[in-house]
């Protein structure tokens, strides 16, 4: 099966920027056609979507991050990245990467560990 594991996380300032990736390891046959993304999670709240690519390239962000995040994907290194600018205290929560062979939910398959972003005042 393959794992997931998420690097990049750290503590910002408001305004700054943070880049996240995302590498998929292990049995990798064919995960580049799976659709990969973000999701997010802050003390006593639900996850959340941020945001997903296809390997087509095809984009998705959650509303709470439109035109300040932005994802890509190397589909040869089975690698996924999003880049954050003008973060908000707000955007202080767990990320964790995700990916599945139909769409990108709750309910993913695949799931790596989490990186914390913490975003000061």
């Amino acid at each position: 099966q393959v794992q997931l594991v998420e690097s990049g996380g750290g503590l910002v300032q408001a305004g700054g920027s943070l880049r996240l990736s995302c590498a998929a390891s292990g049995r990798t046959s064919n995960f580049n056609t799976y659709i990969m993304g973000w999701f997010r999670q802050a003390p006593g709240k639900e996850r959340e979507f941020v945001s997903a690519i296809r390997w087509s390239g095809e984009q998705y962000y959650g509303d709470s991050v439109k035109g300040r995040f932005t994802i890509s994907r190397d589909n040869a290194k089975n690698m996924v990245s999003l880049q954050m600018n003008s973060l908000k205290p707000e955007d202080t929560a767990i990320y964790y990467c995700a990916a599945d062979r139909v769409v990108l939910e709750t309910s993913s398959e695949l799931w790596g560990r989490g990186t914390q972003v913490t975003v000061s005042s």
